[in-house]
């Protein structure tokens, strides 16, 4: 019978992703999430009954051992950028982490893949990457040989980056910024992928920093999309003093109406990670210790952007158009 992972995670932006690659690699895969119902999409990446979404409370003990019974390997892509309620930062990223390490170590399974992030520090300046950092310690403390994998900002067809400043940019002239001048080096989701299939398969253990071959400040990562869907705006960099008020007051409405007001555009903890550079640090193992060449920005966005511009999916027609000669 051929070989199970467990996917933690496994429907999310990263996580299908790797659920694809390890169907191809002729493994059973099994996908836990918290809504198995909203996973069923996933059930297409492999022949039938090869990937099945199950549900699965990674701050519960029993639930994560049931997800994992009968696995071969697991793989945790559980994120937050929530700071409060139950799935909060320390639930999933720090505690819910440490729990798949502990119980898998314990059900015997032979590889453990664990999606971190660069920045990751149990004494960073942002609750995030605290709580990214306290998780690492608790994954390699239960699981020494636990591939970690830390991206910069990943970005692919469903990235919550890019399509996130796309969509803001069509709603009016001024597309304002915190910490335009913070460098990214972002990192192609396929590229991740195939990290972590490398540790599901026992051919990379440790901890790696994945970063794309562009490094560049966020200003000019959101000039570079506005490029791709054709849309002029002015870009404005606001001071992190003003970042830090509107992160306040909208934290603080939030708090006054028990989470009603759902604060989408930015945290304090958010601009509390933008003062911090998120490129791949000197003398880190990277995707080419991995074997991996890493993928271009530019030759991927516009497969995915192009539905922000004006025209559309026939923006190229119109262009063209504009050069036909006049009767």
């Amino acid at each position: 019978m051929s070989k199970l992972v467990t996917i933690f995670g496994g429907s999310g932006f990263v996580g299908r992703y790797i659920a694809r690659r390890m169907a191809r690699e002729g493994w059973r895969v099994r996908v836990a999430v918290r809504r198995p119902n909203e996973a069923i999409f996933v059930r297409g990446y492999g022949a039938v009954g090869q990937v099945e979404p199950i549900f699965c409370n990674i701050r519960d003990d029993a639930s994560v051992a049931n997800a994992l019974a009968g696995a071969d390997a697991a793989v945790n892509c559980v994120g937050t950028f929530d700071s409060s309620g139950a799935n909060n930062f320390n639930a999933v990223q720090a505690e819910g982490a440490g729990r798949i390490a502990r119980l898998a170590a314990a059900a015997g399974l032979g590889t453990l893949v664990h999606l971190s992030a660069i920045g990751a520090d149990p004494k960073g300046a942002s609750d995030y990457a605290r709580s990214k950092g306290e998780g690492e310690a608790l994954v390699l403390a239960a699981f020494p040989g636990a591939l970690i994998l830390r991206p910069s900002v990943i970005f692919g067809n469903e990235d919550g980056f890019f399509n996130r400043f796309a969509a803001m940019s069509r709603m009016g002239p001024i597309l304002p910024l915190v910490g335009g001048n913070t460098k990214f080096q972002p990192v192609y989701v396929e590229d991740v992928a195939r990290a972590a299939v490398k540790g599901v398969l026992g051919q990379a253990s440790g901890i790696y920093e994945l970063g794309g071959p562009d490094v560049k400040s966020l200003k000019a990562l959101i000039h570079q999309m506005l490029g791709v869907i054709q849309r002029r705006r002015a870009v404005i960099n606001l001071p992190f003093f003003v970042g830090s008020a509107m992160g306040g007051v909208l934290g603080f409405a939030s708090a006054i109406t028990l989470g009603l007001f759902k604060n989408k555009l930015i945290t304090l903890d958010q601009v509390r990670q933008l003062r911090q550079d998120n490129v791949v640090a000197p003398g880190a193992r990277t995707l080419a210790d991995l074997g991996i060449e890493a993928t271009n920005l530019g030759s991927v966005i516009p497969e995915y952007l192009w539905s922000y511009r004006k025209a559309g999916q026939f923006a190229a027609i119109r262009d063209s158009a504009k050069n036909l000669p006049k009767v």
